[in-house]
């Protein structure tokens, strides 16, 4: 896709990242700024500045000196894959130009993309789940359809929020239902478990607030979790304009609530977990959307899809997910992960452990909380100090390209070495961010470069699923001390690997292997211990 260039813009203006508000680009005349300066374009009526395109959005330029700075109101990014920006972008405009039409996407436009997707929970992989700011976001970035969780305070108010308790998310253990909403309103979201340590908290924000912004606009999958609201909720739905063709009633497959959303001409998507085909007969046949928890068996899918009905799956958070259901057909995707999945796109060369928050598409090799490495911004790192064998997709960088291509990083022990044996390294060259780990047979094909305790750095091979890796190449280098950093490069090209240590002289050797050329890599933590691991100035050089 290619945009028209923006000579004017003046240096000194500033681009903000989406994701932390840290300046990623300045003086953008200078020659470092060249090739931004080239893919500014416009983005309907600009008060200031005009807009920069990412690797997979565009971003509002502005000039700190004259805004006073960046507030969120003030952001605005979509996604260029799935906003078809080709048509209606041609430089930059004048500052009186008009804006473009309010959008305003419906249940039979959703469904008029294949696939489509609906940010759950406000996308609560980028964003604190269930937020104003997660809804705005996940609307900013382009999703036509978001998923609200409801439940009600002891004096009826109707509030965003998951679950019925409020421990998991504020750290304050209050029932909702017996709670004012007077005291639920002092609460905050804390999401900076899974999010990173500056991440945002937000308060849990009133349900009226939230429709009074979108439900003309855009479609709702909205849920009362507590099960006890349906006509406060049904008459609140009621009373925005068009309300049918913006609002979807989700509910578990079984439920009765059905009924009263049905006949007051509402569209409902009935869930299944895992492992219930024996119930779909009963209760698929209800609903007009069916669903299906993601960890089902392709077969539960299948199968689910041959009463005729769109199926939609929740929660997709990785790229190989999204590629698995979209091989079997499904066509909704309820995602956690709205800017990384949406996309096939590195969003970035290196890593951001500085800014306190992870980045979209670096995830655990499983989906957990209590799971999540602590990203470290006072050291710039990240640290891996489960008790187990443990990896961290870098899904941020990635795909790197098919071949010729370097990736730079830096890994330590910072407090003690392993048990006898234990390695860490990375894993590269895979298909795509399904979970790798290195003595994991039922791990996906790929290489992974280890060190351990003595300073042995080997190379190994799994050439296919469920086989063991091979070591392909080793040598021996300096045994690392205790916090000491060790740095390493990986240079793939044409015809072979080079793997070098480069923190004391250089150690290093090449081999001619071309089996694996992926463009996934992870961090990794190859042993069962407490003792942590920590890496920084993760980096890919194209």
């Amino acid at each position: 896709m290619g945009f028209p260039p923006a000579p004017h813009i003046r240096a000194g203006q500033v681009a903000y990242s989406l994701y932390n508000s840290r300046p990623v680009a300045q003086d953008v005349e200078s020659n470092a700024g060249h090739d931004l300066v080239n893919q500014m374009i416009s983005a309907g009526k600009q008060p200031k500045g005009c807009y920069f395109l990412g690797k997979d959005h565009i971003q509002q330029i502005f000039n700190p000196a004259e805004t006073g700075g960046i507030s969120r109101r003030d952001f605005m990014i979509v996604s260029s894959a799935s906003l078809g920006l080709a048509a209606g972008l041609s430089g930059c405009r004048d500052a009186g130009a008009e804006r473009a039409p309010a959008r305003n996407f419906t249940v039979t436009s959703l469904l008029g993309t294949s696939p489509f997707y609906i940010a759950h929970r406000g996308s609560g992989d980028t964003w604190p789940e269930h937020t104003a700011l997660a809804y705005a976001s996940a609307v900013d970035y382009g999703v036509k359809a978001i998923e609200i969780s409801v439940c009600a305070t002891s004096d009826g108010v109707l509030i965003c929020h998951h679950d019925t308790n409020t421990l998991r998310l504020t750290g304050e253990d209050l029932e909702i239902a017996e709670q004012p909403y007077e005291r639920i309103s002092q609460l905050r979201n804390d999401a900076t478990k899974w999010l990173g340590p500056k991440a945002p908290t937000q308060p849990l924000p009133r349900l009226a607030d939230v429709l009074d912004r979108f439900a003309a606009s855009h479609v709702i999958f909205i849920e009362d979790k507590q099960s006890t609201n349906t006509d406060a909720l049904l008459d609140l739905m009621d009373s925005y304009p068009d309300s049918r063709n913006h609002f979807v009633w989700k509910q578990t497959s079984s439920s009765s609530t059905r009924l009263k959303a049905s006949a007051r001409g509402y569209r409902t998507w009935g869930y299944f977990d895992a492992g219930s085909a024996d119930t779909f007969d009963k209760y698929a046949p209800n609903h007009d959307f069916l669903g299906l928890y993601h960890a089902a068996p392709d077969s539960e899918m299948t199968a689910l899809m041959t009463y005729g009905k769109p199926v939609i799956v929740w929660e997709v958070h990785t790229r190989w997910m999204r590629e698995r259901l979209l091989r079997l057909g499904v066509r909704g995707i309820m995602c956690s992960n709205i800017p990384y999945v949406t996309s096939d796109i590195a969003h970035s060369t290196s890593d951001e452990f500085a800014t306190g928050i992870r980045s979209p598409g670096d995830l655990p090799w499983t989906i957990n909380w209590a799971l999540q490495p602590r990203i470290q911004p006072e050291t710039e790192s990240i640290r891996l100090d489960d008790g187990s064998e443990f990896s961290y997709t870098m899904g941020s960088l990635c795909p790197v390209p098919a071949s010729d291509y370097s990736i730079n990083y830096e890994v330590r022990w910072p407090e003690a070495m392993p048990p006898n044996g234990g390695q860490i390294g990375i894993a590269f060259g895979l298909r795509d961010d399904t979970p790798y780990r290195p003595n994991f047979a039922e791990s996906p094909a790929g290489y992974h470069l280890m060190i351990d305790g003595k300073g042995t750095l080997a190379l190994s091979s799994r050439v296919v699923r469920g086989n063991a890796a091979e070591v392909i190449a080793s040598s021996m280098s300096q045994a690392p001390r205790e916090g000491q950093w060790l740095k390493f490069t990986v240079r793939v090209a044409a015809g072979g690997i080079r793997c070098s240590r480069v923190d004391s002289g250089v150690s290093s050797f090449a081999v001619a292997d071309e089996t694996h050329r992926g463009g996934y890599f992870v961090l990794c933590k190859g042993y069962n211990g407490r003792q942590p691991v920590e890496f920084r100035s993760v980096s890919v050089a194209r």
